[in-house]
C-alpha cells in the first residue's frame, strides 16, 4: 500500500533535483571573484628593469601622436617636450598623472544585476572583438552581417560564463561603414542587458555611442558613471594615430573608460624578446593612460595589451606560444605594481576550424589569463583564424571552457563539508564512496558538468551519431538561439534610441570608409 507513493515521491525528487541543477547552471555571478593566488613568472628585479627602461623610452625616444594638434598642446602644457609629432616625457610625468586613475571601478549595465567590477581580484569575460568574417558548419566562412552580429550578442547574453556583451563581435559588412556603429551599439542595448563597448573607429562614432548610452541610462548618470568600455589600440610601435586619439578624447571627456591596449605581434611590432616587448608595452600604455587623466582626472582607465608573436619563417601570427604567455603574465604584474585594472588574454588560436589546434591554443591562453590576474578578458569566446573569424561553434565551445575557469578561479573550499571527514569515517579502509552520505549530499554539484564534452561509452557515442565536439556545438548554439528571449526594455527608451538612429543616418550619406 505504501510502495507506489514512495516510488512517486522518488520520481518527483529526481525531477526536482534535475530542475534545480539546470536552474543553477544559469544562476552565475555577474563576474568572477578570483580566490586563487596569481602566478608570477617574471621576477620583481626583472620588472624593475622593465620600468626603468620604459622611462628611458618615454624620455629619450618618445612617442608619436599623429594629426592631433590638440593632444600635442595638452602634452606641452603638461610639461612634455614636443618636437613635431614626437612627444618626449620627463621621467615620472606619466606615473604622476595616473595617481588620479581609480584602481577599481564599476561598469554599469542596463540591468543593475549585471553590473561588473573591473580591477582587484575580479575577472570579466567578454566575447571576441573585430572579425570581419563569421563561420559555422552549415554555411562555412563568410562576411558577417547584422543578423550574425545580433546572434552573437544573443548568445553572449544567454551564456552564464560571459559577463559582458563586448563590442564589435563581428563586422556587419552588409551595412555602410560610416553608419553600422549605430546598429551595433543599439543591438547591445536591445538584445542584451549586460555591459557593452562603444565604437572607436571615428570620433563622431564615439560621440554617437555616448549619445545612445545617454538615452539608455540618462545624461547625468553617464557623465558621472562608467557605462561603456572602449578599446583604444596603440599603433605599435610607439605611435598613436588620429582615429584612436579622437575616440580616447571623446570617451575620457565623458567619464567612459578607455582600455589602452598596444596591439603587438612580437618580432614585427616589438622586439622578439619578452623583456623588450614588455618595455615597449609599458611605455606605450603609460602615455595613453596618462592622457585620459589630463583630459578628465579620475576617469576610469584600463592597462591593456594584446600580444602574440609571429612565425620567423612565414611572418604569420602565432597563438598560445610560451613567449606570448610570459609577456601576458609580466604585463599583468606591471599593472598590479601600478594598482590599475588590467586587460589581456582570451581564447586565441590561429586555427581555421574549431579543432584540436584551436582547443590547445585557446586553453593555453585562457588558463594563463585566469592565473595571471587579468581583470577584463576580451576575445574570451568565438575567436578563430587569428581573429579574422567569429565562429559560432567555437563560441559555445569557449563558453564551456570559461565556465570551467570560473570553477578554477574559485579555488579550494575549506569548510566542514569540503573537508569530508564524515565521509572518510563512514567508508574507512577498503570501501568506496559512491553510496556514502557525503557523496549523496554533494554529487549534483561536486564536479563541473560540461554541456559539450562526451564522456559516454564508445557504443553510446556511436549510437548517438558519432558526433565530434564541433557537431555538438553546432546543435547547442542553434538550440540557444531558438530559446532566446529578449530582456525587457522601456518602450519609450527603445523608441528614443530608434529615433536618434534614424535622425543620424538621414543626416549624412552612406560611405564605405
Amino acid at each position: 500500500m505504501t510502495a507506489e507513493p514512495t516510488r512517486s515521491k522518488g520520481r518527483r525528487g529526481r525531477s526536482a533535483r534535475r530542475e534545480a541543477r539546470q536552474s543553477n547552471q544559469g544562476a552565475k555571478s555577474p563576474y568572477i571573484i578570483r580566490k586563487i593566488p596569481v602566478t608570477n613568472l617574471v621576477s620583481d628585479e626583472a620588472l624593475e628593469i622593465v620600468e626603468a627602461n620604459a622611462d628611458i623610452v618615454l624620455e629619450e625616444i618618445g612617442l608619436n601622436f599623429l594629426e592631433d594638434e590638440e593632444v600635442l598642446k595638452i602634452w606641452k602644457d603638461a610639461g612634455a617636450t614636443v618636437k613635431g609629432t614626437r612627444v618626449h616625457f620627463p621621467k615620472g610625468l606619466c606615473r604622476s598623472l595616473l595617481k588620479t586613475a581609480p584602481s577599481e571601478f564599476t561598469q554599469f549595465a542596463r540591468n543593475p544585476a549585471r553590473n561588473v567590477q573591473i580591477g582587484g581580484d575580479h575577472i570579466v569575460f567578454a566575447p571576441v572583438y573585430g572579425p570581419p568574417f563569421v563561420s559555422c558548419l552549415d554555411k562555412g566562412r563568410r562576411y558577417g552581417t547584422l543578423e550574425d552580429f545580433q546572434n552573437i550578442v544573443k548568445l553572449a547574453y544567454m551564456a552564464p560564463s560571459l559577463h559582458h556583451s563586448g563590442g564589435t563581435v563581428c563586422e556587419p559588412v552588409d551595412l555602410p561603414v560610416n553608419k553600422r556603429h549605430l546598429d551595433m551599439v543599439y543591438s547591445h542595448i536591445k538584445y542584451s542587458d549586460k555591459p557593452f563597448m562603444g565604437s572607436v573607429t571615428a570620433p563622431e562614432r564615439a560621440e554617437d555611442s555616448v549619445s545612445l548610452a545617454k538615452i539608455a541610462f540618462g545624461e547625468e548618470f553617464v557623465e558621472n558613471n562608467c557605462v561603456m568600455l572602449n578599446l583604444v589600440n596603440v599603433n605599435s610601435p610607439m605611435t598613436y594615430d588620429a582615429t584612436m586619439l579622437g575616440a580616447l578624447k571623446v570617451y575620457a571627456a565623458h567619464h567612459q573608460a578607455c582600455v589602452v591596449s598596444p596591439f603587438i605581434l612580437s618580432g614585427a611590432m616589438s622586439p622578439v624578446s619578452p623583456v623588450g616587448t614588455l618595455t615597449q608595452i609599458l611605455a606605450e600604455v603609460l602615455a595613453g593612460m596618462a592622457l585620459t587623466q589630463l583630459i578628465r582626472p579620475g576617469t576610469p582607465v584600463i592597462f591593456g595589451t594584446f600580444v602574440s608573436s609571429i612565425s620567423m619563417q612565414s611572418g604569420a601570427p602565432t597563438f598560445g606560444t610560451p613567449e606570448s604567455l610570459l609577456v601576458l603574465n609580466g604585463a599583468s604584474a606591471l599593472a598590479r605594481r601600478m594598482n590599475l585594472p588590467f586587460r589581456s588574454g582570451g581564447s586565441f588560436t590561429a586555427s581555421k576550424l574549431p579543432d584540436a589546434q584551436s582547443g590547445y591554443e585557446s586553453a593555453q591562453t585562457i588558463q594563463a589569463t585566469v592565473t595571471s590576474g587579468v581583470n577584463f578578458a576580451l576575445h574570451a569566446a568565438g575567436w578563430l583564424e587569428g581573429g579574422l573569424v567569429t565562429s559560432y561553434e567555437k563560441f559555445v565551445m569557449d563558453m564551456d571552457q570559461l565556465s570551467m575557469m570560473e570553477v578554477l578561479a574559485a579555488g579550494v573550499e575549506m569548510d566542514e563539508n569540503a573537508q569530508a571527514m564524515d565521509a572518510l569515517r563512514e567508508v574507512g579502509p577498503g570501501g568506496h564512496f559512491l553510496g556514502c552520505d557525503h557523496t549523496q549530499r554533494n554529487f549534483e554539484s561536486a564536479f563541473y558538468r560540461s554541456k559539450l564534452a562526451d564522456n559516454n561509452s564508445v557504443e553510446q557515442w556511436q549510437a548517438e551519431g558519432s558526433l565530434d565536439m564541433a557537431m555538438r556545438a553546432n546543435s547547442l548554439w542553434k538550440k540557444m538561439l531558438s530559446e532566446y528571449e529578449a530582456p525587457a526594455i522601456d518602450p519609450a527608451i527603445d523608441e528614443a534610441l530608434n529615433a536618434f538612429i534614424q535622425q543620424r543616418k538621414s543626416s549624412f550619406p552612406d560611405s564605405n570608409i
